[in-house]
């Protein structure tokens, strides 16, 4: 395989007119990925979802030859929200629409100009290796959105074994606001989908970042956020993890002003053989900031589920308030589940809690709910729901509240808090 993704990497460059500077680049990040290669075990931030592993077993090559002609296919999602879009395919901007926005306050671009940088995650130097052209969008200093902005992803069916890698810089300039949900329709074909966001949010700024895999499909997906806050800003995200063969959410995201806050709640949904993971590291590098994270998982068949999750307290961040919990409920003999909750602090003066919990769902429950006339299904369907709506009922923006509870198949008669 490592012989195919060089192949792909010359073939890449060749047709590719990059400057000397940015081939540089790209040659040194391309280098470093051949040097590690795919993520495995040994290492520690992987060693409960040893990727290199799992792509040997499900693919005998992986084609990074991207395709790059624009696709007039329109999105088939329907939403009952009033919402703006970009959508993608196959990683390519196809469409743009801020029609409930002032466009002037907006700036959306493509860029090919990456930054010098090498990375001890060989994922991010594939990345920057295979990027052609990344996506900048910036929102200007003082504006709020009116309505949610919702990236689309979209895969088209000929994709099959193939590798893509894309990236999205968010700024948020002083005293903006925005609400991102982000969401893909992906194929039932096997493909390696490698994400990048970079996202920086100003003094006084709110970003709320809805994240969403919900389609039932074969790929192998690792999204990697970066996320960096100035002061006085505010962070509320949410993953419902739940369609992909494999996926890894990896969250950095840094406090690096005083008064700045971060809300960072999932729910691992799975069934057959799909294997997810969570992971998430909160840098509390100033003082007076506050994290809360709440992560829970639901597994059943087969499935594995992976939560780890670290909250970093520097020497000078003074009056840090951190929470970290994770719960998981095991409906199967056959899952698996793994945590590794850390604190790592370095200040005196701080308040933080980490934990994790995992088990069974509690039969003395199912019988009294089948006592009351519900079937066994029924019962341990309103117990399921009734553990993940604390999570849900967390999310402030009510349209994402009820998507994520349709997409989950909560109504009413299946609710019990």
């Amino acid at each position: 395989m490592e012989n195919n993704i060089k192949i792909n990497f010359e073939n890449y460059l060749n047709k590719k007119n990059f400057s000397s500077s940015q081939k540089e680049i790209k040659e040194s990040n391309f280098n470093n990925f051949i040097k590690n290669g795919f993520p495995n075990k040994r290492i520690e931030d992987w060693k409960f979802s040893d990727l290199k592993q799992i792509i040997t077993t499900n693919f005998e090559n992986i084609d990074f030859s991207k395709k790059e002609e624009q696709s007039n296919i329109e999105e088939n999602f329907t939403f009952d929200l009033e919402h703006n879009k970009i959508v993608f395919i196959n990683g390519i901007i196809s469409k743009i629409d801020f029609s409930y926005e002032d466009e002037k306050k907006i700036i959306v671009e493509q860029n090919s100009n990456l930054e010098k940088e090498l990375s001890e995650n060989s994922l991010l130097n594939l990345n920057t290796a295979f990027v052609s052209n990344y996506t900048k969008i910036l929102v200007k200093s003082g504006y709020q959105f009116k309505k949610p902005l919702i990236l689309f992803n979209y895969l088209t069916n000929d994709l099959n074994n193939n590798g893509l890698n894309t990236r999205v810089d968010i700024n948020l300039e002083d005293d903006t606001s925005l609400n991102i949900i982000n969401i893909s329709n992906e194929n039932l074909n096997n493909n390696f989908l490698n994400f990048r966001q970079k996202i920086n949010i100003g003094k006084n700024s709110i970003l709320k970042n809805y994240s969403l895999d919900i389609n039932k499909n074969s790929n192998f997906k690792y999204s990697f956020k970066d996320i960096n806050l100035e002061k006085n800003s505010h962070l509320e995200y949410f993953i419902l993890s739940k369609g992909s063969k494999f996926s890894k959410h990896d969250i950095n995201c840094s406090l690096n002003n005083e008064y700045g806050s971060v809300v960072l709640n999932g729910i691992i949904d799975l069934n057959d053989e799909r294997h997810h993971e969570i992971k998430t590291k909160i840098n509390h590098n100033e003082e007076n900031c506050k994290s809360y994270q709440l992560i829970k998982s639901v597994l059943n068949d087969n499935s594995k589920g992976v939560y780890q999750g670290k909250i970093y307290v520097d020497s000078k961040a003074q009056k840090t308030d951190g929470y970290q919990l994770s719960r998981a409920l095991l409906l199967s003999d056959e899952v698996e589940f793994n945590a590794k909750p850390e604190l790592e602090i370095y200040a005196d003066d701080v308040k933080c809690s980490h934990g994790s919990t995992s088990g069974n769902i509690d039969e003395n429950s199912i019988f009294y709910l089948m006592s009351r006339g519900l079937s066994y299904e029924q019962s341990k369907k309103l117990l399921t729901n009734g553990f993940l709506n604390e999570v849900i009922e967390k999310i402030t923006n009510e349209d994402v509240k009820s998507l994520v509870k349709e997409f989950i198949g909560i109504t009413e008669w299946t609710l019990i808090k």
